[in-house]
């Protein structure tokens, strides 16, 4: 291994030990009150140092994101490569119960995700474009499962051909993960006051929103 070589893996390590104690003071203490004197201060380099890799807070935590994302879009791929034969509604099932899955196994990355795409993250100073970029993009791929699979119901008429596929996409995204934060959050509500429990009303959620875009000859559950 050359100078060079080893100039920039080691730059890597440093980078991603500067993530790694941004993750655990972002995930132990909340974004909000967590400072790069804290990371730096974890990491166990200077405020300085920190600085030559991220210019702000806002930069690491679209890298965290970006690790949240990536670990689920590697759940979706595996777990429908599982599915492959399965129609479109099966699909959409199987993504519904990875992102559910996602969201009890990794909490702190799926609260991230969550945070960010409810939020106005993109638009704040300090994040530079390459980073954003990357979180946009995996953002995308994830949605063009969801996106594929609806093109594949309509072509099997099990999805109604009337809808509008990104639009249709976007809007059971944003429900999905909308109701995996009410069953992640009100748990104890859920379960004192309605007698369910959250993996109940996530099915409950799932098959409402897939009576609303399957045809009549379509969507058969298990």
């Amino acid at each position: 291994m050359g100078i060079n070589e080893r100039r920039k893996k080691e730059k890597e390590i440093r980078r991603n030990d500067i993530i790694d104690a941004a993750e655990r003071i972002f995930f132990s203490k909340g974004y909000n009150n967590a400072t790069m004197d804290d990371v730096a201060k974890e990491a166990e380099f200077s405020k300085r140092t920190v600085y030559v890799y991220f210019n702000s807070k806002e930069q690491i935590y679209f890298e965290i994101m970006t690790r949240g994302y990536k670990l689920l879009i590697s759940r979706l791929k595996d777990d429908l490569q599982k599915e492959k034969d399965c129609n479109a509604i099966e699909e959409i099932r199987q993504m519904s119960l990875t992102l559910y899955r996602f969201s009890k196994d990794y909490s702190e990355y799926f609260k991230a995700i969550m945070e960010y795409e409810n939020g106005k993250l993109d638009f704040q100073k300090g994040i530079p474009d390459q980073s954003r970029e990357e979180c946009y993009a995996l953002g995308e791929e994830a949605l063009g499962y969801l996106i594929r699979a609806l093109e594949k119901g309509i072509a099997e008429d099990s999805i109604r051909s009337d809808l509008d596929v990104v639009k249709t996409a976007l809007i059971l995204w944003a429900s999905m993960i909308g109701v995996l934060n009410i069953a992640k959050q009100k748990v104890n509500y859920i379960m004192n006051y309605h007698r369910t429990t959250p993996e109940e009303l996530v099915s409950a959620a799932f098959e409402l929103i897939i009576r609303a875009i399957q045809t009549e000859s379509g969507g058969k559950f298990r």
